[in-house]
């Protein structure tokens, strides 16, 4: 097995986590930002405004994007059993 091989399979699964923690978490950081901005302009400091509708945002995204990343998760390792006969030898 040679290392640019391996290097090139870790990159690619690096990059897999990378674009599904994206598509997760980035809708819900701009939501917490205006949030943010709404708590500072009225003073408004409770701490369920702020988690509830990122949370919400979150599971909004699993249910938009679930497929489009569960397909992505499943292509990568449909390619990684394919190549195993190449790997080992």
């Amino acid at each position: 097995m040679d290392t640019q091989v391996l290097s090139t399979l870790f990159a690619d699964a690096v990059l897999l986590v990378v674009n599904m923690v994206a598509v997760l978490i980035l809708p819900g950081l701009a939501l917490g930002i205006l949030i943010a901005v709404f708590q500072a302009a009225t003073q408004v400091n409770e701490q369920t405004l702020s988690f509830l509708p990122k949370l919400i945002m979150t599971l909004l995204m699993v249910l938009f994007a679930g497929h489009w990343l569960l397909r992505q998760l499943i292509d990568l390792f449909q390619r990684l059993f394919h190549d195993i006969p190449y790997l080992i030898g």
